[in-house]
């Protein structure tokens, strides 16, 4: 049976527009969404809503509410060496997303384990939930903006509740980053991705078997006062 983690949220995620990319359809310019979000993308959204480098964000589960659209629309994407360019993006159209999530601590930053205080950050991101979000919210790419609000996971009726099993293959999972792992390296995951009665139940990124080395890479330094502030500070901002 499912135990809800420690330090577990959760919140409903909704917007006119989702492009959650497909690697594959970058090819010559061209975007299309996979059907399903990516745990990358709802971890983004979790770092928009409350982070801290101290903790890491773990997607436990994503509830698909709306029946899956999409919508075709040529765009103008910025070209570097100058011109213009016309590209043809599949976007998802009109979604609406219940997410179960939980933070765990940053084991590789041990110079921030003063800032472990599990009690203030769980209320830090509960309130920021009820506000929206402390960063602007985006479904996989500023062009599809979204909005959050506090929700119950599994409450109401989902389109795809009453079917049993929907595969969608091998997905995009999200990066490993060497603040995360420990290694000074970039990495890929990729995973084989099941919608189970509405529901999309992640694997820990430790455990997706399928993954790809992308670059070299050294995490990012932090300071308190500098560019880190800490827990109770931030308690008292708000």
């Amino acid at each position: 049976m499912y135990a809800t983690p420690k330090n577990s949220v959760s919140f409903k995620v909704h917007g006119r527009y989702a492009l959650f990319t497909d690697p594959v359809t970058k090819i010559g310019g061209e975007k299309c969404s996979y059907h399903l979000p990516t745990y990358e993308a709802i971890k983004g959204v979790l770092k928009s809503i409350y982070w801290k480098p101290s903790f890491i964000w773990y997607v436990d589960k994503v509830r698909v509410i709306k029946t899956l659209r999409t919508q075709t629309k040529g765009v103008k994407p910025l070209v570097w060496s100058g011109g213009n360019s016309l590209a043809i993006y599949t976007f998802l159209h009109e979604v609406e997303y219940q997410v179960e999530a939980h933070f765990e601590w940053n084991e590789h930053r041990p110079e921030l384990a003063k800032d472990h205080i599990d009690g203030k950050h769980f209320s830090i991101a509960k309130r920021s939930i009820e506000r929206g979000g402390r960063q602007d919210i985006f479904l996989g790419t500023r062009d599809c903006q979204a909005y959050v609000e506090p929700c119950e996971f599994g409450e109401g009726v989902g389109a795809y509740d009453d079917i049993d099993e929907l595969g969608f293959g091998l997905m995009f999972h999200g990066f490993d980053y060497p603040d995360e792992t420990g290694k000074n390296e970039l990495h890929s995951r990729f995973w084989s991705s099941t919608l189970k009665k509405g529901i999309l139940e992640f694997p820990r990124p430790e455990e997706c078997t399928v993954s790809r080395f992308v670059r070299t890479m050294l995490p990012k330094e932090f300071v308190e006062g500098e560019n880190f502030l800490s827990v109770e500070l931030e308690g008292e901002k708000l």
